[in-house]
């Protein structure tokens, strides 16, 4: 009598293995079967050990495979982003930087030229005396070759000599001078061309609109000025202060204009008085300066020497240099006197300092317009307000105070011959919206 076989094939006795073949048999089948059924729930059992640690692992480590997921991405892409931007870092934009020092050394060694003696400044200024025909100016391609004129015969009414000369600039306090023969020129330095906007524009002034009627680009103005003829000169005395300048990127200045043209681009201004200007010069000392231009001050032209154009004759006088002292609100008084006249006999423009000390003269084959004659001529006062904390910065005209004076005078033409005219009525206009700006009276010369 056989008993029943349990649901995974397992006998409970072996007394009926041996009732028949048949029973054998299918004794021996079932305990095959159940020994495969065996070996596959052990393997089943061991995969899904694996499986379950597998999965508990990973839900135990969760933070650190994804740290190491993002640590493999982070590498991967890392790489990648080396492999992009490495040419510029590492080789192309240190030859950049190597390639602009070229320039900037070219440039400095077009305009600072060899000198037979070099005076240090205490303003930290470098004076260099240069032999006049080796100058900047005549690197001019309508200079070159020529050598400096003689100084010509004064205007009527201007015939005197220079008697003494009025030491006025920081440089020379010391009482060192450049020797005969040879000009001061302050010497330009890395610095002062790197804080330019680029080498092009290093010494430059920004191309705008040249009328000074209106403040447009920041730039300021309160001018005087006389036109309607012909004029052939002009001269002013101005006060010398030293105006606060809110930051490197404005200036400040006092000069006189001698213009002609239509203020369009064919516009030939010259231009001196004193400046404060952080980006040129790296300071706010006030400083004696000169400009031309032929084009509206698009190309041509420069401050000082920084190109070539203007020739100097003086040795005694550094174009850009410091003055002192200066004025002092409700104090002591300085002042500039300033002349700049039209050579009848060879045309040239010629810049007086002082008490008649020539200082050099623009020659006329580097004009168009001012080739003959100039058809204005103002005084006045400009600044830049970059209002760089969206409001009008604390940078000053002259004094800052509605106090100041300044006197000019203008040559004209009479018979062919130069005089001055004493009875020359000025039309005065203030075009600026500052409020710190001096107030400026021009009167006319009473020389006859």
């Amino acid at each position: 009598m056989s008993e029943r076989v349990s649901k995974m094939g397992i006998k409970k006795t072996d007394e009926e293995a041996c009732f028949c073949f048949f029973c054998f048999h299918f004794d021996h089948r079932t305990r095959q079967h159940q020994v495969k059924l065996k070996q596959q729930q052990q393997q089943c059992q061991k995969h899904k050990q694996k499986i379950v640690a597998s999965v508990s692992c990973f839900r135990i480590q969760p933070i650190i495979s994804v740290f190491i997921f993002i640590l493999l991405f982070s590498s991967h892409f890392s790489a990648a982003s080396a492999k992009k931007h490495r040419p510029d870092r590492q080789v192309f934009r240190p030859r950049e930087e190597s390639n602009k020092m070229k320039l900037v050394k070219a440039h400095l060694k077009k305009i600072n030229k060899p000198y037979v003696k070099s005076i240090q400044s205490p303003d930290g200024d470098k004076i260099d005396c240069v032999l006049t025909h080796h100058q900047p100016a005549f690197d001019h391609p309508k200079l070159n070759g020529t050598k400096p004129m003689d100084p010509p015969e004064r205007p009527d009414g201007h015939d005197q000599v220079e008697t003494s000369y009025e030491n006025n600039q920081l440089w020379s306090l010391s009482g060192e001078s450049c020797p005969e023969g040879t000009i001061p020129i302050r010497r330009t330095s890395e610095d002062d061309v790197l804080r330019a906007s680029s080498i092009r524009r290093f010494g430059r002034k920004i191309p705008r609109p040249v009328k000074r009627d209106t403040s447009s680009y920041g730039h300021e103005h309160a001018v005087g000025y006389v036109s309607g003829n012909k004029y052939y000169g002009a001269k002013a005395s101005i006060n010398v202060w030293a105006p606060k300048v809110t930051n490197r990127y404005e200036f400040s200045l006092s000069q006189m204009w001698v213009i002609s043209g239509s203020f369009g681009h064919d516009l030939n201004t010259i231009e001196t008085g004193w400046q404060v200007s952080p980006e040129l010069y790296g300071d706010t000392r006030p400083r004696f300066f000169t400009y031309w231009t032929t084009d509206a001050y698009q190309t041509t032209g420069c401050y000082n020497l920084l190109c070539s154009g203007f020739v100097q004759t003086n040795n005694r006088i550094a174009i850009g240099a410091a003055i002192s002292p200066t004025s002092v609100y409700n104090g002591g008084q300085f002042d500039i006197s300033l002349m700049i006249w039209k050579d009848p006999k060879h045309g040239n423009w010629w810049l007086e300092f002082g008490s008649g000390t020539l200082v050099g003269y623009w020659p006329a084959s580097v004009f168009t317009h001012l080739r003959d004659h100039a058809s204005m001529v103002q005084f006045g006062g400009e600044i830049v307000n970059s209002r760089s904390s969206g409001s009008h910065t604390y940078t000053q005209m002259g004094s800052g105070h509605f106090s100041g004076q300044g006197f000019g005078s203008i040559f004209m033409a009479k018979h062919g011959n130069y005089r001055w005219r004493s009875d020359m009525a000025f039309e005065f206009g203030l075009h600026s919206k500052a409020v710190r700006v001096v107030g400026i009276v021009i009167f006319a010369s009473t020389s006859t």
